[in-house]
């Protein structure tokens, strides 16, 4: 019969697998990270009378970093499309979002797109990138995934509802109870070092859906883009918005399910 661990080596094999585990988090956030970086570094010491205006060279910096991934093939082929498809969608969500005056983009820009920098579009690749990369760094399975149609299906009803909530019913509570319906039962398992674990997939995208709120304060800060009520000076992002981006996630973690083999997970693990 085996014996228990001691106490202090399960308190240090805790540790060490703490740190694997942050590691492997800021190895997946590799691009959203760096970008992340570049706007608070832009914000603090971009020259305000350079050559370039300041949203450009934004873009100039996350396509050299997208190529830099690319080249390095830290990103499989298939993923780079997903995320590519993620980018355009995106885009066309912010073209519309913009004309609505939901947010905008106060800076002058000559790589635009109507009122959307070019850089905007890179915002939401860095969520597909960290979805695509942290699929693959700690080897998800799934247990009770719905079907693909399912995915899609839900995928496609919320990216349709950021549209027509501004001209009829917002059916974002219907969807979001509908989404937390068909994942009820689900788990995400996953490896961080030697130990496969486990935890419900609704708890997981919550939690990268705050992640993304915090970085959305911390973008809003730099005045990489801003709402309404941030024109007169900075306030922190409503709470509210966690929801938009859970759903907007979900649109990504969607498109990437696509790319991977169905296989279920015991149950019981």
């Amino acid at each position: 019969m085996a014996m228990p661990p001691e106490p202090a080596s399960a308190l240090r094999a805790a540790g060490q697998e703490f740190l694997i585990f942050g590691l492997k988090q800021a190895w997946a956030c590799i691009f959203a990270g760096a970008f992340l970086a570049i706007m608070v570094a832009s914000h603090l010491w971009y020259p305000a009378d350079a050559a370039v205006h300041r949203y450009d060279a934004l873009f100039i910096a996350a396509v050299v970093l997208q190529l830099g991934l690319i080249l390095a093939r830290m990103e499989e082929r298939a993923e780079i499309l997903a995320i590519l498809v993620f980018h355009v969608i995106a885009t066309g969500m912010e073209v519309f979002k913009t004309a609505v005056g939901s947010w905008v983009y106060p800076e002058p820009a000559v790589l635009r797109l109507w009122g959307v920098p070019l850089f905007a579009g890179f915002m939401y690749s860095a969520v597909g990138s960290y979805i695509a990369r942290i699929w693959r760094i700690f080897a998800f399975g799934f247990t009770a995934l719905p079907r693909r149609a399912v995915l899609l299906g839900l995928a496609a009803a919320i990216y349709i509802n950021f549209f027509t909530h501004h001209s009829v019913w917002d059916l974002r509570w219907i969807i979001l109870a509908a989404l937390a319906w068909a994942l009820r039962r689900t788990w995400v398992h996953f490896t961080v070092h030697r130990i496969r674990r486990r935890m419900p997939l609704l708890v997981g995208l919550v939690l990268v859906a705050l992640f993304i709120w915090f970085a959305e304060n911390l973008a809003t800060w730099c005045r990489v883009w801003a709402y309404p009520d941030q024109l007169r000076g900075w306030t922190p992002v409503s709470p509210t918005k966690l929801v938009a981006w859970f759903l907007l996630m979900f649109v990504s973690f969607a498109l990437i399910a696509l790319l991977h083999p169905r296989s279920e997970e015991p149950a019981d693990r």
